[in-house]
């Protein structure tokens, strides 16, 4: 193991363990991540004894900072490129109504022992004399070659004791692309109720993690099938399903967000264009009606979705902020360019779509060309084609409009000098007949036209002009 400790920080802390005599391992995630060949900037160093001061032995060494959480026990530096984290050799014990757990000094088997999975329990020796050595008592090589997450402990009593550990398999086989052991799902069903004691910020924070992995239909399926994610996001759940009415049916709307989910993380990394993918349908189960003669109809559901955006992210602990407002405005428009795909696209048409889409034009479009899941060959080629279309017919009308992130060419304020009015209704009809117009064509967007059109408006609507505008 020596070769992966070139790392200048790992032949530091061996000395100064020979010189205390001291204990030291490095564990967990940067010991995994060697032997998935994956780069880590996060060093976790095991002491036998107090972590903290071995700590601020390092840093007098190194001259560098060292921060001190003394109710956690830990400290922390960074040297070059890592950030380092100290801790203590623990045992644990937890209360059942708590996952804070009661720790105690311990050794390196009970430390081990009290680590989630066994994948994240090796450790390397940093003392000169042991210099490299791997201790690994609960087989996680191995498992990393069988590409399992199992748990050191009973998994019953891993989950129990820190039922966020639950959210953490379940993101680890997602992102990693492994397998949860059967023993392991069994628990996870059995301590379902247990996730009601973790906060909603740490399990939104696993989600996200979920979220942000190569395929993501991993981890809803976990979710899913264990019964997680209906006590964590129940109006995703609301979506399985298929109903059948006079022999036609529909398709299984949470299937279909899984594999839109998995289209979008294909094309982008973008968290809060996964999240769009995620609750572009949400309102189609409060939104599904069964019309004679012609099947299942989900009218409105972007509208509904759109507003049920905000609590959902409440709910969740999401921010409430422009990336709330960014999903919430796909939602709203995720079925227009696809509505577009289907028709003659007019450029009245494609300006207003500039117009609300704005900046997030190229997320919309990407959202909705990962909506087209059909298994029909011909049907894909035929909305891929279309989609082209559209998205020249966008850059066209784009570039010789100007529509997108739109400012008017004439002002409320242009508006109450030429009229000598106050701020009031006439300002607002005069304004949204001049964004019309131009919308529609019937003038350009530009200053000259737009004040010609607001004064021949004004005057419709029987006010005079005080003053003449440049």
């Amino acid at each position: 193991m020596k070769q992966h400790l070139k790392h200048p920080i790992f032949k530091i802390i061996s000395k100064i363990s020979g010189d205390l005599n001291a204990e030291t391992y490095v564990i967990g995630g940067f010991v995994r991540d060697i032997f998935l060949n994956r780069p880590s900037k996060d060093v976790d160093i095991l002491v036998i004894g107090n972590g903290p001061n071995f700590a601020l032995e390092v840093g007098k060494i190194l001259k560098t900072k060292v921060s001190v959480f003394k109710n956690f026990g830990t400290a922390m530096l960074r040297y070059k490129d890592l950030e380092v984290e100290f801790v203590g050799a623990r045992k644990e014990s937890y209360r059942a109504d708590s996952r804070k757990p009661i720790v105690e000094d311990g050794t390196l088997e009970d430390d081990q022992k009290r680590r989630d999975f066994t994948i994240n329990a090796m450790a390397i020796h940093l003392h000169p004399h042991q210099y490299g050595e791997l201790v690994d008592p609960f087989d996680g090589i191995k498992h990393l070659e069988e590409k399992k997450i199992i748990t050191p402990l009973n998994p019953n009593e891993t989950f129990s004791d820190d039922p966020l550990r639950m959210m953490r398999a379940i993101r680890f086989a997602t992102q990693l692309n492994f397998k949860i052991n059967q023993d392991a799902i069994d628990a996870i069903k059995l301590n379902l109720e247990r996730i009601k004691i973790v906060s909603k910020e740490r399990i939104t924070d696993e989600l996200n993690k979920i979220i942000l992995s190569p395929k993501p239909s991993i981890g809803f399926n976990y979710l899913f099938d264990t019964g997680l994610l209906k006590l964590i996001f129940p109006q995703m759940v609301a979506l399985y399903g298929v109903d059948v009415i006079e022999g036609k049916g529909h398709k299984d709307n949470f299937y279909h967000t899984l594999q839109v989910l998995d289209n979008v993380a294909k094309t982008s990394d973008d968290l809060w264009l996964r999240w769009a993918a995620i609750l572009h349908d949400i309102a189609k189960p409060a939104t599904k009606r069964f019309e004679k003669n012609h099947g299942w109809t989900f009218h409105g559901h972007e509208d509904k979705g759109a507003r049920m955006v905000p609590k959902i992210f409440a709910d969740l602990k999401l921010p409430l902020n422009d990336k709330m407002k960014f999903v919430q405005l796909l939602v709203q428009l995720h079925l227009r360019p696809i509505v577009l795909a289907q028709e003659v696209v007019t450029d009245s048409a494609v300006r207003r779509l500039l117009f609300e889409a704005g900046e997030h034009t190229e997320a919309l479009m990407l959202l909705c060309q990962a909506d087209v899941t059909t298994k029909n060959e011909y049907k894909v080629k035929k909305y891929r084609n279309n989609f082209e279309l559209v998205k020249q017919k966008l850059k066209d009308v784009e570039e010789r409009d100007k529509i997108r992130n739109w400012q008017p060419p004439v002002t409320g304020e242009d508006i109450m000098k030429t009229f000598n009015l106050e701020a009031g209704k006439e300002v607002g009809i005069i304004k949204n007949k001049i964004r019309e117009a131009i919308l529609e064509g019937d003038i350009s967007n530009n200053r000259s036209e737009a004040l010609y059109f607001m004064k021949k408006t004004g005057i419709e609507l029987g006010l005079k002009i005080e003053k003449e505008l440049d």
